[in-house]
């Protein structure tokens, strides 16, 4: 593969160092030069097949490299659509979409790329991670995970259940930012189911297959993955199906255990279980037990119990009594941590995660008597003309090393 950069993009310019230099560099100019890497690779999932696209996208031509975008296969209709709308927006020397399924995405994975950004499973993350080992690339990946969401006895239950229904539900679960599953205490459990019928049957009527408002399984490999996850703890609300239609009901499943087969993956499906615990601080021992998640999910009027779930947990993000909201904050970064996947984007985090930050270190060729002193051979008054010379002095005193 011809490597090259964007030579439409922006020219880089020297982002100059404005911390104080040490006395021996006074004569030095020194910057961070922001470059693009060269080319990149754009691997981007079926559930937002444009949003999941171009926003990677973006950032990547903005930091000026060339853009190699490989859509999912299982959205057909959106794939096609990227693929003969884009060239009458963005400038085909900057990017090219390629189409196809597996064995397309595997001869992409073999040449060599200067970066690589993929969204979607772990398991075809690990081929990615896999693929770019052999050429030393650096990549970002968006893997998901099993979020979980805490809610504590003191709530407005019924506002706690309309934001957790909202964000399991939409796009009939297949979110990867959605809360995976409930935990809280039996007494908990008791209150929320009842919210959480009322909360779907206000969003999706009496019989949400036929509600305009709900989606639909991608594919039928994925209907039925999430249909063999229904016979896990007890149907409490919906449970519904249709294969025909691959359609699951707004799901949830009570009393969930955690050998079960529902809490050994992520759902991704319209499927909610909960699982009970008898206090917090056995709420906080589950979540870390388990890999780190993308988000984690607190729900409490009381703000020392949200900020305790904050503090004592790990993840790519929080969200407090909140649900898919931060989505709109592109001053937020998005990203995960250990196999949630690694790597921030959206807003200016896209065009860093796309950069080349070159710590650059210009001096002239004169005044060589200045460099003497870190030539051999070495005396006690060289020592302490370096010693002085790496000091950065600062005002009151201050030295830092």
């Amino acid at each position: 593969m011809e490597k090259h950069k964007n030579t439409k993009a922006r020219k880089t310019l020297p982002s100059h160092c404005t911390a104080k230099r040490p006395e021996a560099a006074v004569l030095d100019n020194a910057f961070i030069r922001k470059d693009p890497y060269g080319v990149v690779l754009i691997i981007s999932p079926f559930n937002f097949p444009f949003y999941l696209t171009l926003i990677p996208l973006v950032g990547a031509i903005a930091a000026g490299n060339c853009v190699i975008v490989k859509p999912s296969e299982l959205s057909r209709c959106s794939e096609k659509l990227m693929a003969e709308v884009l060239p009458n927006y963005l400038d085909p020397e900057t990017f090219a979409v390629v189409t196809g399924g597996h064995k397309q995405t595997a001869k992409l994975l073999e040449n060599k790329f200067d970066y690589i950004f993929f969204t979607g499973s772990a398991h075809v993350g690990n081929i990615v991670i896999t693929a770019a080992a052999k050429h030393f690339t650096p990549l970002t990946l968006e893997l998901g995970g099993k979020n979980p969401c805490y809610v504590d006895s003191c709530c407005d239950f019924q506002a706690v259940a309309n934001r957790i229904a909202w964000a399991k539900f939409f796009n009939s679960g297949q979110c990867c930012i959605s809360p995976d599953y409930v935990i809280c205490t039996a007494d908990v459990q008791d209150k929320l189911i009842p919210c959480l019928r009322q909360a779907i049957r206000s969003f999706y009527g009496c019989n949400p297959q036929d509600s305009p408002d709900f989606g639909r399984m991608i594919n039928d490999k994925h209907f039925k993955r999430v249909r063999a996850l229904l016979d896990c703890g007890q149907v409490a609300i919906g449970g519904e199906t249709d294969e025909c239609d691959r359609y699951i009901a707004p799901t949830v499943l009570a009393d969930v255990k955690e050998w079960e087969p529902i809490m050994q993956q992520e759902v991704f499906g319209p499927v909610l279980p909960i699982l009970t615990v008898s206090c917090l601080d056995e709420a906080i021992h589950f979540i870390n037990y388990r890999d780190r998640p993308l988000i984690v999910f607190a729900f409490s009027c009381k703000s020392e119990i949200v900020k305790q779930v904050l503090d004592c947990t790990s993840s790519g993000g929080f969200c407090g009594n909140n649900d898919l909201n931060p989505i709109a904050f592109v001053t937020l970064p998005s990203g995960g941590i250990g196999c949630s996947g690694f790597g921030k984007y959206r807003g200016k985090f896209s065009f860093d995660t796309f950069t080349n930050q070159r710590g650059c270190n210009l001096r002239v060729l004169c005044f060589e008597e200045f460099n003497c002193v870190r030539y051999p051979p070495y005396t006690e008054r060289k020592l302490r003309l370096l010693e002085f010379g790496a000091a950065v002095w600062r005002w009151k005193l201050c030295t830092l090393l």
